[in-house]
């Protein structure tokens, strides 16, 4: 790199702080926010936590009831998990340049999962919660949508990725298409789709508890009752259980991954 370039590079990026710099500024000033005021309340706030949050003996006799809302929460999230991969995985089907039969069905699956891909999950509770109201179904369509728009993306990618040998191979012997979807495409992919469907499990439980916000089921009802009961340690509970499962989860996941790849 010769000194003209590196100045260029240099300038670019001195330019390129100064704009964050002003973005940041226009914006705490168009909020009202206090840098130094946020910054002097941080030893407060951690006084106020040592002083809560944590947990008291009285709070493990809410603890048969929260676990009951922590399994309903991932239930639910392994059911919408799985029925939306089954149906991702059709529309993967669908929507790869590879597999595709019609490029008008192909461009309806893409079409279908950018849409329910880049609405948020929280986004879909709001809108079907005006529908259905809150119970465990308006849960459940939120959880399912978000993940067939990220599996349906997920998939389409994996199949236009796998190799095309044994595809051709068997397009050129005459088989149907289930036959070379289940010998030629199914093998080389399902490894990757599994990961996916493990990945979208353990997101999904933390989005569950988000929804449960929302739709008032699962432990995410749990946590806002208590939290708006005042009672910090009960809810300091709760974020632990939430926390443990997730990483229990995610270790379980990484151990089948190990497996299956």
């Amino acid at each position: 790199m010769n000194e003209k370039q590196f100045n260029r590079r240099k300038w670019k990026s001195l330019g390129f702080f100064i704009i964050v710099v002003g973005i940041t500024w226009f914006s705490a000033h168009l909020t009202a926010f206090n840098f130094i005021e946020g910054i002097t309340t941080i030893p407060a706030a951690f006084i106020w936590m040592a002083e809560n949050l944590w947990i008291t003996a009285d709070t493990f006799d809410r603890l048969p009831g929260i676990m009951d809302r922590l399994i309903e929460t991932i239930l639910m999230s392994i059911a919408a998990t799985t029925l939306a991969a089954i149906l991702s995985f059709f529309l993967g089907l669908a929507g790869s340049n590879t597999t595709s039969k019609n490029s008008v069905i192909g461009a309806f699956a893409r079409f279908i999962a950018s849409v329910a891909r880049n609405i948020p999950i929280v986004a879909w509770a709001l809108i079907l919660l005006l529908s259905f109201g809150q119970n465990s179904l308006t849960g459940f369509l939120a959880l399912f949508i978000g993940t067939v728009g990220l599996l349906t993306r997920a998939f389409i990618e994996v199949i236009d990725e796998a190799g095309l040998s044994a595809y051709e191979a068997l397009t050129a012997t005459g088989s149907t298409f289930f036959q070379i979807v289940g010998k030629a495409v199914m093998p080389q992919t399902m490894p990757q789709m599994v990961s996916w469907v493990l990945f979208m499990i353990e997101t999904n439980i933390r989005s569950a508890t988000l929804v449960g916000l929302l739709t008032g089921t699962g432990i995410g009802y749990s946590f806002d009752l208590y939290y708006k009961m005042r009672d910090y340690h009960t809810v300091t509970l709760i974020t632990m259980l939430i926390v443990i499962t997730v990483i229990c989860i995610e270790l379980t996941s990484n151990r089948i991954r190990k497996v299956i790849i």
